[in-house]
């Protein structure tokens, strides 16, 4: 009892219900928006919790993948709902936007909590310089509709060529995650060996069965939160005065990276080499899975089909983010400075995304 009566970041699931009856009785959209916001965000923890205590029954490797995926499980909801409404453009600023979060802020609060508690912590660089091919090769595969699109002068007609070549980028994209988790988890597996493997394995708290069901739940409530967050978005954005962009790039994003606190937790234990396979395998999965599987969703789901078109702006801040994460992740050792660093750039760039147009 006093565990649930001590202050903590689980006192907003009371914002489900709040969520729930400001959506059905209709009240202003800003209202709507942000407690349905505050509510995803303990569900998402929830999630990652239950995911974490499942990965428990694996290995490390297995452990991180199942992290990041179900860590972007909201992210992946978020998406198909949006589809459904036909709000492309703020999708795509959301899957930007949550890339940007995991490498710069996700990752760097976990270096600033591992710092704190520990001078300086290493691991295994070689794994980050995995990581950090896969998501240059993603980000660049992700600039070829963008820049076809810019090649043949059609920025308000979706051709025939165009969506062929989405199709086409999305089935590589796929291609490429598939072969990256054969890499990863059967024939280069020691490769993602951790500086930790030495020590006594952390047992799990819950069974496997309490953990399941915990994650269905989560899953379920969060299906339910993104239909009214997406649909409160919009008139959000148009109220306070900000660009759908914005929104889907600072607000969206932050809500679907929340999934991802526990590679913050796992940094705060100094187990590094987990916490970056959780944040950098999750944007790696953004960019090589969820992008292009809403892409190719969106031909039968919604309006019309989704063109994988970032904007130059978010392509020029993704790819910045990567090279400034692969640079400071790439030498093995963690300290809380690296920390400030990515934390102050994602600051910067949130503001920059708060003036900019539309």
């Amino acid at each position: 009892m006093k565990t649930i009566l001590k202050p903590g970041i689980h006192w907003l699931f009371l914002f489900i219900p709040v969520a729930f009856l400001l959506n059905v009785y209709e009240f202003e959209a800003p209202l709507v928006f942000f407690a349905a916001a505050l509510a995803i965000i303990p569900v998402s923890i929830l999630i990652g919790d239950s995911t974490e205590q499942v990965a428990k029954y694996t290995s490390d490797a297995v452990g991180g993948l199942l992290t990041a995926t179900f860590g972007n499980l909201p992210e992946l909801i978020i998406g198909v709902v949006a589809l459904n409404a036909g709000l492309h453009q703020m999708l795509l600023a959301s899957i930007a936007g949550a890339i940007i979060a995991n490498i710069l802020l996700v990752m760097g609060v976990s270096f600033f909590v591992c710092g704190l508690k520990n001078h300086t912590v290493e691991y295994n660089s070689g794994s980050v310089r995995v990581y950090s091919s896969m998501m240059l090769v993603a980000i660049i595969s992700l600039m070829v509709p963008s820049a076809f699109n810019r090649l043949t002068n059609t920025e308000e007609i979706f051709t025939q060529s165009e969506s062929f070549l989405n199709i086409g980028i999305s089935i590589a994209l796929l291609s490429a995650y598939l072969l990256y988790l054969i890499f990863m988890l059967v024939t280069h597996a020691n490769f993602f060996k951790n500086k930790e493997d030495g020590k006594e394995a952390e047992k799990p708290h819950w069974s496997l069965k309490k953990s399941i069901t915990f994650l269905l739940i989560a899953s379920t409530l969060v299906a339910f939160l993104s239909e009214v967050l997406v649909g409160a978005a919009e008139e959000t954005g148009k109220s306070l005065g900000m660009s759908t962009v914005f929104v889907g790039v600072i607000f969206v994003a932050i809500v679907g990276a929340a999934g991802n606190i526990p590679a913050i937790t796992m940094a705060s234990k100094g187990k590094m080499d987990l916490s970056i396979s959780i944040v950098m395998g999750s944007a790696i999965q953004l960019s090589l899975f969820v992008a292009p599987l809403l892409a190719l969703i969106s031909m039968v789901l919604g309006p019309g089909q989704m063109a994988l078109e970032f904007s130059r702006l978010l392509l020029m801040i993704i790819f910045l983010s990567v090279i400034l994460g692969v640079v400071i992740a790439g030498d093995g050792i963690a300290n809380w400075y690296k920390g400030v660093q990515l934390i102050i750039m994602y600051l910067m760039i949130a503001l920059m995304f708060y003036f900019a147009p539309n």
